[in-house]
């Protein structure tokens, strides 16, 4: 009689073991992803951006929207926005830069907390009438997307010192500027934020125009985080 109970409890137990334990296998190899999937939607992965033992927040700013009002980090304060470095006649990356960053008013270009500022490094040229001109060919709908304009030695400082982002005059290349592709996300207390690399270093800034080969692009990044920061989300 003890052999065969002896007998049952192996058969249920090979029954198990068959049916069960390679699920279970399968659900501890799959752990660590399941655990990285759940943390992709959340806020904490988005790191700041920390100098000599600062978080490095957007430095203070005052500059001319096309409407020919005044603009200041201040009136991004309580949104989550990105900032470029741009011109209008720029015949490069400049466009490919502005047709992605609609790509992103698109998505979020109807909320309030959203906000995007657009720099021109060529304030000679790009008046308030002019960036008015630009924005309209762009079809821009967001009230929070300005395009600023100043004096010209006051925004290579905020773009080269403030978020060493280069722009400067290059009479050798198309257009006669030149400038790095950047976006910055901010977040809603005026801090930059970025992802992290595949070893762990803040990327720090977006790249804004689509770059061949890469696994995924700046942009396509962006639409992913900035959720991560927006409240209600």
């Amino acid at each position: 009689m003890r052999k065969n109970a002896y007998i049952g409890i192996s058969f249920i137990l090979l029954v198990f073991g068959i049916l069960f334990v390679p699920k279970i296998v399968n659900r501890i190899q799959q752990q660590d992803w399941v655990s990285a999937s759940r943390l992709s939607t959340s806020k904490k992965e988005l790191v700041y951006i920390n100098l000599n033992g600062d978080n490095k927040k957007v430095p203070d700013f005052v500059l001319t929207n096309q409407d020919s009002l005044l603009i200041s980090n201040e009136d991004y304060f309580g949104k989550v926005y990105l900032v470029e470095f741009f011109f209008t006649s720029c015949p490069t990356i400049c466009p490919r830069m502005n047709v992605n960053m609609k790509k992103i008013e698109a998505v979020f270009g109807h909320r309030d907390d959203f906000g995007i500022a657009s720099i021109t490094i060529d304030p000679k040229t790009d008046t308030p009438t002019q960036l008015k001109t630009y924005a309209e060919a762009y079809e821009v709908f967001s009230p929070n997307w300005h395009f600023l304009t100043g004096e010209k030695s006051y925004i290579y400082d905020l773009a080269n010192r403030g978020f060493n982002i280069f722009a400067g005059i290059n009479p050798d290349v198309a257009g006669g500027f030149e400038h790095q592709g950047y976006f910055a996300l901010v977040d809603e207390e005026g801090f930059i934020r970025s992802r992290t690399d595949s070893v762990g270093n803040p990327i720090v800034y977006y790249l804004g125009i689509d770059e061949e080969g890469a696994d995924q692009q700046g942009t396509e990044m962006l639409l992913e985080d900035i959720p991560k920061l927006l409240e209600n989300e």
